[in-house]
């Protein structure tokens, strides 16, 4: 099991991927606030996707975020790191994201 500190550092180092990538930020053409919550931790951090980039990473839960990432630490830093593919991963319940079809599907670009 993964800790906090690494889950919470792990959705820093994709913000800075997609800060470096300008690629990512042109196909990635949203602005929601996303809520991430690990379950096996009783965590959850918050931040913001907009034109392209993820910001405002905070500890804490955000009930009203418009997309919402549940995983469990392992699970989260794996799909971070790339190990995990996110199709496979939601449609075998490893992670769940609740958001609309539609930014579900450009979600998808992202990790």
């Amino acid at each position: 099991m993964a800790t906090v500190d690494e889950c919470r550092q792990a959705l820093h180092d994709l913000a800075a991927r997609l800060e470096a990538s300008a690629e990512a930020r042109g196909r990635l053409d949203l602005d929601r606030t996303l809520a991430c919550r690990v379950t096996d931790l009783q965590a959850a951090f918050h931040g913001r996707i907009t034109g392209g980039l993820l910001t405002g990473i905070t500890d804490g839960d955000d009930p009203k975020a418009k997309i919402a990432l549940i995983a469990a630490s392992d699970d989260l830093l794996a799909l971070i790191n790339g190990k995990l593919d996110v199709t496979r991963a939601i449609a075998g319940r490893q992670i769940v994201v609740k958001a609309n079809p539609f930014d579900l599907l450009k979600l998808r670009k992202l990790l």
